[in-house]
């Protein structure tokens, strides 16, 4: 695939990237390089290769999920205008 100078216009354009005249033939080698670079990925099998989200092997570190109410409800609505029994209290916004 590879790219002409109309489209180069239009891709700088679209990105909100002034390109003057001079340099549409510029840039429009540098996107035939990096279209022509995907290309070469495309053709790599790939078929055993597993996943990865990282080059470092890595493990999530994992905490036990535990539902608990912070066991400070006092300090939560400390800053609030308003609450009763540690519940926040609001103005009534429905009739």
């Amino acid at each position: 695939m590879s790219v002409d100078a109309t489209t180069v216009k239009r891709i700088g354009r679209l990105a909100r990237i002034r390109i003057e005249e001079n340099e549409v033939a510029g840039y429009q080698e540098e996107i035939n390089a990096i279209l022509g670079f995907i290309e070469q990925l495309g053709e790599v099998d790939v078929a055993g290769v597993e996943p990865m989200t990282s080059v470092m092997p890595m493990t999530l570190r994992l905490r036990n999920d535990v539902v608990s109410d912070g066991n400070y409800p006092e300090q939560i609505v400390a800053n609030a205008p308003l609450s009763e029994d540690n519940f926040f209290m609001v103005p009534k916004v429905i009739e």
